[in-house]
């Protein structure tokens, strides 16, 4: 890793730290609403959602926000 290398991240820090603060948010916000005990989710599996939301970033989360939670 160069100076210059260096001096881009330090500058990108006050960017990327507050996304990955609410990147982390989202996903425990989602894993606490997932895990309820009346929470129903299409496709019946808690499971695979809980992957979903842990493995594929921000869309896994926003996917089970949208298109997992089944009104209760």
């Amino acid at each position: 890793m160069t100076a210059h290398d260096l001096d881009q991240l330090t500058n990108a820090l006050p960017i990327l730290i507050p996304l990955a603060i609410a990147e982390l948010a989202l996903v425990v916000y989602c894993l606490v609403d997932l895990f309820r005990a009346d929470r129903r989710v299409r496709g019946g599996s808690k499971l695979l959602w809980a992957v979903i939301v842990l493995v594929i970033g921000t869309l896994g989360p926003l996917a089970y926000l949208f298109f997992g939670r089944k009104d209760m």
